[in-house]
């Protein structure tokens, strides 16, 4: 018995091992509700604040995905609200559609290979706006994905950093994918009934390691330190154990509360691990609604952009939330947007 019982235990921890100090820390949930309701939160981690204002982007913009020759360029389709980190390059965003983008940290990212190499350029400060500006569903961002007609690029960031990312992708249907880079190639993930990715290791282990937990069962037993595969089983099962709701508000708190169990402490620290990332910000798309929210982990509350009372036409203005202002504001933000220059990439 006691020797079954050490197996089991060994088991468990390899399955969730990983540096308790991992800097690369992000979650990412999808709340599946009644009446058409889907819900995507996420965390975003990481050892410093990260400065983000929140953009909202009209439609019929002309845009380059980059400063070098033969770059991406579009006309805007759909109006987007748009996360932007260090006011110079685009974290997640959704649009107008429904259509929810997430980039989260994934170390053994590999962009480009040498057939990639030719293809016409695209920062990762304008990817992720690239994919909301111009696609409706997660069908069409696959359809894009899978002809793969671009190279990426980009800056580093925060002394050094590379944004090595993964990202989640979800419609207002709900149908959901990850996609990934290893060494220039793209995979493409359907995420079935799967409801939450974080970082490493990559999406096919990590399901593993998820369906490894579903067979313990997490009424019994759920991995609780801070690291990737840890905090991607508590919140897939959480999200399958909440109760479902048509009631778009209480649908978000829910998926709130998921979130925030996933997350990593502010301020938590361990000895010797100076790199620990921990939760900065927050954010829900209510999918159905066109709702954005954010919530920053040192405000009292959180506050959402609402895309369907904001005009979004082809010539209508770049408007901007500074969230550095915005440490008393709950609810709809919309009356704080105020007109903006549009951000400068960080290409």
């Amino acid at each position: 018995m006691r020797k079954s019982i050490y197996k089991f235990v060994v088991a468990a921890l390899a399955v969730s091992a990983g540096s308790p100090g991992e800097a690369e820390a992000c979650s990412r949930v999808l709340y599946k509700g009644l009446d058409s309701i889907n819900v995507v939160g996420r965390s975003l981690d990481w050892k410093t604040p990260i400065p983000t204002n929140l953009y909202v982007y009209p439609r019929g913009m002309h845009k380059v995905g980059s400063d070098r020759p033969g770059a991406v360029e579009w006309t805007s389709k759909y109006g987007a609200v748009y996360a932007v980190g260090y006011d110079g390059g685009i974290t997640e965003g959704m649009n107008e559609m429904g259509l929810v983008i997430n980039g989260l940290f994934c170390k053994g990212t590999v962009y480009n290979n040498a057939e990639t190499e030719n293809r016409a350029p695209m920062s990762m400060a304008m990817f992720v706006g690239w994919l909301l500006d111009m696609n409706a569903t997660t069908d069409e961002v696959v359809e894009v994905l899978t002809r793969h007609e671009f190279t990426i690029g980009g800056a580093t960031f925060d002394g050094g950093t590379v944004s090595a990312l993964h990202w989640g992708v979800t419609d207002a249907s709900g149908k959901s994918v990850i996609f990934e880079f290893d060494h220039g190639d793209i995979h493409i993930y359907d995420m079935g009934d799967y409801r939450a990715m974080t970082n490493d290791p990559n999406w096919p282990a990590m399901t593993a390691i998820i369906d490894y937990w579903n067979g313990i069962g997490g009424k019994n037993m759920l991995p609780g330190t801070v690291t990737s595969p840890s905090r991607c089983v508590r919140a897939n099962y959480f999200a399958h154990h909440v109760e479902q709701t048509a009631d778009a508000s209480l649908a978000v708190s829910i998926t709130r509360s998921i979130v925030a169990d996933a997350s990593v402490p502010y301020t938590y620290v361990i000895e010797d691990e100076p790199n620990l990332s921990s939760t900065q910000w927050r954010s829900y798309a209510d999918l159905k609604n066109r709702r954005y929210y954010f919530e920053i982990v040192t405000n009292p509350g959180y506050y959402y952009v609402d895309l369907t009372k904001l005009d979004l036409y082809d010539g209508a203005p770049v408007l901007k939330l500074d969230t550095s202002k915005t440490s008393d504001l709950v609810g709809c933000a919309n009356s704080r947007l105020h007109r903006s220059a549009p951000f400068t990439p960080m290409y």
